[in-house]
């Protein structure tokens, strides 16, 4: 990688402060997206809505990185990596932005406009930090810094479910919450109790808009290096993609993106399903609003181990296909595992939920094993290959809506079964999927 930058920088210290930047973007990447775990639960209440149409939440925000990847891709091509973040930060400004009207309204549709143009400022950010990230070492130690990304982005989803039911939630609203779903209420003192529920959001959401705009100006005069696309481009030649006309060449790519769909869905319902599977326990929203807390600080954990033992002691792909297999033990736990009780934290709660947790600890380093075995020997395919990668973090939309629409036809529980089939084929791709070379399976 070739990084160019006015300043005197030696190089070791041009990616230290480099990794430093982007993990503080990666942190901003956690918070905006992972309080999308306690929005759900408080806009079904808020703005009366099924299982189904709560989910349109993570929909409505994921479903950027599909439409709006490739665009990203040329906003980078055209501003460059400083600008192109500003840019995105800008768009993430503006979607926060759009809460206030939208609460003034109670208008859900542009709530979810608000949340696609978040999750488009997410997709050019994540668009330049992830290749960034990948290549500013060496590849076989790739999931080491992503791991101290992943560090970064989950911490900030600890916190952030906890600091926004802290600022918009009340003791008093387990009782409102009660007589909502009683019936307690006229429709005009409905209508009056959930008009003040949704606009607490107003004031949270204009702070980070104003948050937001000042990280853009931050990194746009900022001492990170800026990559110079055409140098890359010129090594990349060099050392692969000889030969090929097109990313649909390489199956392996083809197969990681999708695993990449597949993992990420089964990330965000570990995560932003979870209280309204504690809900449907009898644990309230005050109580439940921890769970998310707790599968990300699983997931940090099996960040720090990958940290320890990666590459030292194991290699990123062994650790990947041991996630992968205990992704699929621990989804049969929840699924199968549905009516046995337990006390733990100081939460009754069902044996499934904690299994549930539990997921956030093998899920962490599935994605560090997908990305560099998904690019690797890419050449100058590299930046598409990026791209289409990105593009399968729309499973994060995809899947928890079918989840949502399951979870309405069967129960909540039973909803957890698409988790099977997706660990599943992550397995299939560990251990064999991103050894293919050739869509031809004829023996040379």
């Amino acid at each position: 990688m070739s990084v160019e930058n006015t300043a005197p920088i030696h190089s070791k210290r041009t990616m230290y402060v480099a990794i430093a930047i982007v993990g503080m973007m990666f942190f901003i990447f956690g918070f905006v997206s992972w309080v999308n775990a306690i929005l759900i639960p408080y806009f079904r209440i808020a703005c009366e809505l099924t299982h189904f149409q709560s989910y349109l939440v993570t929909f409505s925000f994921y479903i950027a990185y599909l439409v709006m990847s490739i665009p990203a891709s040329y906003v980078l091509k055209r501003a460059g990596f400083k600008k192109g973040i500003m840019y995105g930060f800008f768009c993430m400004a503006t979607g926060a932005l759009l809460f206030v009207p939208a609460a003034l309204m109670r208008t859900y549709v542009v709530f979810l406009v608000g949340l696609f143009s978040i999750g488009t400022g997410l997709t050019i950010l994540q668009a330049a930090a992830n290749p960034y990230i990948t290549i500013v070492g060496p590849i076989e130690s790739a999931a080491k810094r992503i791991s101290i990304m992943g560090i970064c982005n989950k911490f900030a989803g600890i916190i952030a479910p906890l600091i926004f039911a802290a600022v918009i939630l009340k003791v008093s609203d387990a009782a409102i919450f009660d007589q909502l779903d009683a019936g307690f209420y006229t429709e005009e003192e409905k209508n009056l109790v959930l008009d003040g529920l949704i606009r607490r959001v107003i004031w949270p959401y204009t702070v980070l808009s104003v948050f937001l705009f000042a990280v853009g100006i931050f990194i746009r005069y900022s001492v990170l290096p800026e990559i110079n696309q055409e140098e890359e481009n010129k090594e990349e030649d060099s050392v692969g993609g000889g030969g090929h006309t097109s990313i649909f060449q390489f199956p392996y790519l083809i197969l990681g993106a999708f695993a990449m769909f597949l993992h990420v869905g089964t990330q965000v319902i570990a995560i932003d399903t979870i209280i309204g599977y504690a809900d449907s326990m009898g644990i309230n929203l005050l109580e439940a609003k921890v769970f998310p807390s707790y599968t990300l600080t699983a997931t940090i954990c099996g960040y720090l181990l990958g940290i320890i033992l990666i590459p030292k002691y194991i290699s990123q792909t062994r650790a990947f296909q041991f996630c992968c297999i205990l992704g699929l033990i621990l989804s049969l736990g929840v699924a199968l595992f549905p009516h046995i009780d337990v006390s733990l934290f100081g939460h009754e709660a069902n044996l499934s939920i904690w299994f549930l947790v539990g997921l956030g600890f093998p899920n962490s380093l599935i994605y560090a094993g997908i990305w560099p075995l998904s690019i690797k020997g890419l050449g100058r395919f590299t930046k598409i290959g990026s791209s289409l990668l990105v593009m399968g973090l729309c499973g994060n939309a995809v899947l928890p809506l079918t989840y949502g629409h399951l979870a309405d036809m069967f129960s909540i529980h039973e909803a957890y079964w698409i988790l099977i089939p997706c660990y599943l084929y992550l397995i299939f791709f560990a251990l064999y999927g991103h050894k293919i070379t050739s869509w031809s399976f004829k023996k040379k």
